[in-house]
């Protein structure tokens, strides 16, 4: 079984108060990086995928097939060249062309993007590219 770190643990127990509201189902796999969910007011369903008969994917069909999907737009789209300081970003498109697959109106897309451009206030190159993780970002001649 694979260890967790501290901070690794920190992160996701910041992630999961910031993005799921307290009194929520977390349905998770057997991974030991969410334990304590139910002292933080969740309620934690544990499915063990190692000692099952049936597949990941049988047990957790829709997140494996979002994952899945993330992979393969990742690789297909970005041809594997993913920086980790900008992973919230990818996530944020996939999401958003995930929430969109099956939208009858297609040209809504564009659309919906243009529109989101609009609302948010437009932000400088170097803020773009502010480093969190401790790495100075490289001087880009743009």
């Amino acid at each position: 079984m694979r260890r967790i770190s501290e901070a690794s643990a920190s992160m996701l127990r910041s992630f999961i108060a910031e993005t799921i509201e307290p009194g929520s189902v977390v349905h998770t796999d057997g991974w030991a990086g969410y334990k304590g969910l139910e002292t933080n007011g969740y309620r934690h369903e544990v499915t063990v995928l190692a000692h099952n008969e049936e597949s990941a994917s049988e047990l957790l069909p829709r997140v494996h097939r979002v994952a899945s999907l993330l992979k393969r737009w990742l690789m297909g789209t970005h041809q594997g060249a993913v920086s980790n300081e900008h992973l919230d970003y990818y996530l944020d498109e996939f999401t958003f062309r995930f929430n969109r697959r099956r939208s009858r109106h297609r040209g809504k897309r564009f659309y919906r993007l243009v529109q989101q451009a609009v609302a948010v206030e437009p932000l400088p190159y170097k803020q773009l590219i502010t480093h969190t993780r401790g790495r100075k970002p490289r001087d880009h001649n743009i």
